[in-house]
């Protein structure tokens, strides 16, 4: 032992089998002043808390960059606290949130007002994307680096308003200005609009039958294409389809791909008794599209998980179809969905700990997260690989209340989140207030 290095510490995690992209093994960590001092063999080394992790995996912190906490505007379905609530209860230890707020967040002012609701009231730590648009596109520069500020969002379809960026002219424009990678919702506008008709009232099964692959594979021919001429790198959000994959395998150097667990768990049938609770955009597909998603997550095509965490109450879920809004909970169940996935066989665990941390670390440029190693941010989620847990409503702590995966049991599931060193939640409960910080990026 390096005599060196301090032998006292704030937190050590004892007993516990560290996972991470070296593999697994069993080590001691030592934390203080909410950075990783020290891994191995600590037996010696004294604490102010020691937390037993005897039987359970410590992962490298989860990254969700793909939340939607609806604050300011839409607070009766969710906000900054509940959502990143459900967060740490799911083992998330940071979260990337959605510019689709009221007002949305297309300037300085409005991600400044994000950052001050967020201070004191998040239990996670948190970024910030800013909505691209046809007004601010020169003001990019500037936005894409402001404190708290994860890069650029643009909905190519689905959106409403000024997010709505549908012509290629605004897209050009806007990924002329940016220089760090920036995200997209990609489905085309027009073809939405031209295939309205093909949407059957009270019956959720014609969602994905309006918005087809061809919605998806059009909207992402025309993204990569003009990221290309503007030679910008682009971040695909939840590709849901087959042929989409395909073509994002062939430009793999400028464009990363996140995929969701609901695309990689539902199927088109699930509608027959989950109805509007699984509408999503872009949506659910029939089985041969997940298992080509499935595909992308093991050739390596798909670089990322998100949850896309877009809650809505029951009752605006319960209107009739297509009244009904597009989204579900999800930042909550990510973790414990995605590790019945490992157990099932589907993916390695090293896989998941690669699309969930070191690769949103390397993707966007976070700094100090992302990996279990000296001088690393001390965030961790701590799971129970062997634990069986049917998933209920009553678990989820989203102010909506509900989650499609009600009644699934999975084996994996997360016991505690770090953030910086404070545990945050043991054994689902919370353990103390929201103390959440703006994520940093390089």
């Amino acid at each position: 032992m390096d005599e060196r290095v301090p032998q006292n510490f704030d937190m050590i995690l004892k007993g516990g089998t560290v996972a991470d992209r070296a593999g697994e093994s069993a080590r001691d960590i030592g934390i203080s002043g909410g950075k990783i001092m020290e891994t191995g063999d600590l037996f010696s080394a004294s604490a102010g808390e020691t937390i037993d992790a005897t039987g359970l995996h410590i992962l490298p912190g989860v990254i969700d960059t793909q939340v939607h906490f609806r604050e300011p505007g839409l607070t009766h379905k969710e906000d900054l606290e509940t959502g990143s609530r459900a967060a740490v209860l799911g083992g998330v230890t940071a979260v990337f949130e959605m510019p689709n707020t009221n007002p949305s967040t297309t300037s300085s002012a409005a991600l400044a007002d994000k950052m001050a609701r967020a201070k004191g009231r998040m239990h996670c730590d948190y970024a910030f994307w800013v909505g691209g648009t046809a007004d601010n596109w020169r003001d990019i520069p500037e936005l894409e680096r402001l404190p708290g500020a994860v890069g650029i969002k643009v909905f190519m379809g689905s959106s409403t308003g000024s997010l709505l960026v549908a012509d290629d002219a605004e897209i050009a424009a806007i990924l002329g200005q940016t220089r760090r990678r920036a995200a997209f919702h990609s489905e085309d506008e027009f073809r939405l609009n031209d295939r309205k008709d093909f949407r059957v009232t009270d019956d959720p099964s014609s969602h994905p039958v309006w918005r087809d692959e061809t919605v998806a594979l059009r909207a992402t021919g025309r993204l990569l294409r003009i990221a290309r001429e503007q030679r910008a790198l682009i971040h695909v959000l939840h590709v849901s389809c087959g042929e989409e994959m395909d073509l994002l395998a062939a430009q793999k150097d400028i464009a990363s791909v996140e995929v969701t667990p609901h695309h990689l768990t539902f199927e088109a049938q699930d509608y027959a008794w989950l109805g509007t609770k699984l509408q999503m955009n872009p949506p659910i597909r029939d089985k041969s599209h997940r298992e080509r998603l499935w595909f992308a997550v093991a050739q390596g095509i798909a670089d990322i998980f998100g949850s896309d965490h877009a809650p809505h109450t029951l009752a605006e879920k319960a209107r009739p179809y297509p009244q009904s809004p597009s989204g579900m909970t999800g930042v909550q169940t990510l973790v414990p969905v995605m590790l019945d996935h490992v157990n099932k066989g589907r993916l390695s665990l090293m896989r998941l700990i690669d699309m969930t941390s070191a690769g949103p670390a390397r993707l966007f440029g976070i700094a100090g997260k992302g990996r279990i190693a000296a001088g690393y941010d001390a965030d961790f989620t701590i799971v129970d690989m062997k634990r069986r847990v049917t998933i209920q409503n009553r678990w989820i702590a989203s102010r909506c209340g509900w989650t499609p995966y009600d009644g699934k049991d999975v084996l994996g599931w997360p016991v505690g989140t770090i953030v910086r060193g404070r545990c945050v939640m043991w054994e689902g409960e919370l353990t103390m207030p929201g103390q959440g910080q703006p994520v940093r990026f390089g």
